[in-house]
C-alpha cells in the first residue's frame, strides 16, 4: 500500500526532485523566458521520462509540471485555451510514471505556484490569483493527486491564497517561499514568521524553495525550522549564491569572455556557477541534521545531484546502482588488475 506524505515524513526524510524547468529547457523542449510547460503537451513522452529520471535518483514525489501553467502565464502566451488540458495531462502524466515505481508508488503532487500578478494593493488582482488557484486545485482534485505543491511565493498573501484553496479540495499542502534578494518577502513578512504562520494554518510543510543556493538559503531555513513546530522543506537551487548575490537573478560571472544576450546569467548562462554534488551533498547533510524533514532540489539540478541529496541522508535511490566508483578507473582506480603504467602517470595527466 502506498503510504501518505505524512505516514513518509513521519518514518524519515521526503526527497522531492523539482527543477524540470531548467532541465526540459536543456534538453531542449522548453523555451527559456516564457518558461510555460507546453512539453505536457507538445512533447510528454519526454516529460514523462523526466518525470522517470528524477523519481529514479530518489523522488518520492512525482512532481506534475503545471509550474507556470496559470491562467495568467497561458494569457500572456495566447494560449489560455489550453489551461485546463495542460493541467490535467501533466497530471496524468506523473500518475503514469508513479505507478512505475519498483518498491513502492511515488507519490503525485499537484503543483501551484506564484502568480507574478498578485499585488496587495490591487484588490482586483488578488480576487484574480484566488480564482486561478482555486481552478487549478480542482483540477488536482478531480485526478486524484496525493498532495498540493504550492510553491515559490515571495508574498506571504499569495501563499496565503494558495493554501486557502487548497484546503478548501480537502488536500495536504506543502507551501515554500522564494525569497528575493532583500531578504524579506516583498509584503514585509520574514520567510520564518510566514512560515510559522502557514504552519498554524494547516500547512503539512512549510519552506523554501528556488531562487538560492545552499549557501544563501540555509540560514534562513535554521530560522524557519527554529520557528516552526511542524514539517520543514528545503529545496535550493544548485548554484554558488554569495552574501552579495543571494539569488541567481543577478549572479555574476566574472571568468566569462563572451557576449550574453541576457541582463545578467540568469537564465541560460549560468553553467559555470553550480555547485558540485559534494557541496550539494555536504548541504543536505547540514540541513538533516537541524531537522529539515522534505529535502530537494530546484531550478538548475540534475538526476544525479538529487541523487546525491537522497544517498547523504541515507536514502539508496533506484539508481543508486550507477552512483560514482573509481575503483577500475584507468587513471585514478585501486583495483589490482589495472595497468601501472596508467595510474601512476595519473598526477600528470
Amino acid at each position: 500500500m502506498k503510504r501518505s506524505l505524512e505516514q513518509r515524513l513521519q518514518d524519515g526524510p521526503v526527497i522531492c526532485g523539482e527543477g524540470y524547468l531548467f532541465e526540459l529547457e536543456r534538453r531542449g523542449y522548453l523555451q527559456a523566458g516564457s518558461f510555460v510547460p507546453e512539453v505536457a503537451l507538445d512533447n510528454p513522452e519526454a516529460l514523462k521520462q523526466t518525470y522517470r529520471d528524477y523519481m529514479l535518483a530518489g523522488s518520492d514525489v512525482v512532481l506534475a509540471f503545471t509550474y507556470n501553467a496559470h491562467r495568467e502565464k497561458m494569457r500572456i502566451i495566447g494560449k489560455e485555451d489550453l489551461l485546463e488540458p495542460l493541467n490535467r495531462q501533466a497530471i496524468r502524466l506523473a500518475k503514469e510514471v508513479a505507478k512505475e515505481h519498483p518498491e513502492e508508488e511515488a507519490l503525485v503532487a499537484g503543483n501551484i505556484s506564484n502568480t507574478n500578478l498578485f499585488n496587495p494593493d490591487d484588490p482586483e488582482a488578488v480576487q484574480s490569483v484566488r480564482t486561478m488557484f482555486a481552478e487549478m486545485v480542482k483540477w488536482c482534485k478531480e485526478e486524484d493527486v496525493d498532495f498540493v505543491n504550492g510553491e515559490t511565493f515571495y508574498y506571504y498573501e499569495e501563499a496565503k491564497i494558495a493554501l486557502e484553496e487548497i484546503q478548501k479540495q480537502g488536500l495536504p499542502a506543502v507551501i515554500t517561499f522564494g525569497l528575493m534578494g532583500e531578504n524579506v518577502l516583498r509584503d514585509g513578512y520574514s520567510v520564518e514568521e510566514a512560515s510559522r504562520l502557514l504552519k498554524e494554518q494547516g500547512a503539512l510543510v512549510v519552506g523554501m524553495n528556488c531562487f538560492r543556493g545552499p549557501a544563501t538559503m540555509q540560514p534562513f531555513i535554521e530560522k524557519i525550522r527554529a520557528e516552526v513546530d511542524g514539517y520543514v522543506g528545503a529545496l535550493p537551487i544548485p548554484y554558488r549564491t554569495t552574501e552579495e548575490h543571494p539569488t541567481f537573478f543577478n549572479l555574476p560571472d566574472g571568468g566569462c569572455s563572451c557576449s550574453i544576450p541576457t541582463a545578467t546569467t540568469f537564465p541560460t548562462s549560468l553553467d559555470p556557477l553550480y555547485c558540485n554534488r559534494y557541496e550539494l551533498a555536504e548541504w543536505a547533510k547540514e540541513a538533516h541534521d537541524i531537522g529539515v524533514n522534505y529535502l530537494g532540489l530546484c531550478c538548475g539540478a540534475s538526476p544525479s545531484m538529487l541523487r546525491e541529496v537522497a544517498e547523504t541522508v541515507g536514502r539508496t535511490a533506484v539508481n543508486s546502482t550507477y552512483s560514482p566508483d573509481m575503483e577500475k578507473h584507468f587513471l585514478f582506480g585501486t583495483d589490482d588488475t589495472l595497468q601501472s603504467h596508467n595510474t601512476s602517470y595519473k598526477t600528470k595527466a
